[in-house]
């Protein structure tokens, strides 16, 4: 789990004019926590170390340390608006932690050993990623950046499920825990398809026909 801290302020001018006018400002970005046995609370984040965190991965899958005029809140990301064209966040919504509650979060897939994986490398085969992140449930203190899939030793023809994943002791995948029917595939390894060789059989059958047709045609 990764360590960010975050600086914001009540916010107690609220509307969407407001919301605008703080953004004009660009020095901080309208949010609200929300969560727990406390009413939910606007705040205002201050922009340019929100930006800096958004950059890394492992920010949107992380306890943050909220300080929040001076006074420290545990939330994690829950949702982001984002601007329809401009690369601008127009609210964030983050909820808070109890360290004895687990949290529900979605956490990346990173896959590893693709340079030496024996259907790669040694059978031609070729990497399908048909996942890329997880829904797990785990107490704050154990949520991962991330879970790691090594296929170094992963066999042409063969499909990973979330029931192949390694992960921590004390991580749950969600889906699992609602039955064999939720075991998704999360990665295959398969021959690659040879698409101009079809093509070039289906033009070479065309052609036949074509130049059948255009003799007849002469022969008249």
């Amino acid at each position: 789990m990764s360590d960010y801290t975050l600086n914001a302020s009540v916010r107690n001018d609220l509307g969407k004019g407001a919301s605008r006018r703080l953004r004009r400002a660009n020095e901080q970005v309208p949010a609200i926590i929300y969560g727990g046995e406390k009413a939910p609370q606007p705040i205002a984040v201050d922009k340019t170390s929100f930006y800096k965190a958004l950059e890394d991965e492992a920010f949107f899958s992380s306890v943050i340390n909220l300080q929040v005029d001076g006074k420290a809140q545990q939330v994690v990301v829950r949702d982001l608006q984002r601007h329809p064209y401009k690369p601008l966040v127009t609210h964030a919504d983050f909820l808070r932690v109890d360290a004895t509650h687990e949290i529900t979060l979605r956490v990346p897939l990173h896959v590893v050993g693709e340079e030496t994986c024996t259907g790669i490398k040694d059978e031609g085969g070729e990497l399908h990623v048909l996942a890329n992140d997880v829904e797990i449930s785990c107490l704050p203190k154990d949520l991962p950046d991330y879970l790691e899939i090594d296929i170094s030793a992963v066999a042409l023809g063969t499909t990973l499920h979330l029931s192949d994943l390694s992960v921590p002791a004390d991580v749950t995948i969600v889906a699992l825990t609602h039955g064999e029917d939720h075991d998704n595939a999360v990665l295959s390894i398969s021959k690659p398809k040879i698409r101009g060789t079809e093509e070039g059989e289906e033009g070479e059958e065309g052609g036949g026909s074509a130049e059948g047709g255009e003799g007849e045609d002469s022969a008249e």
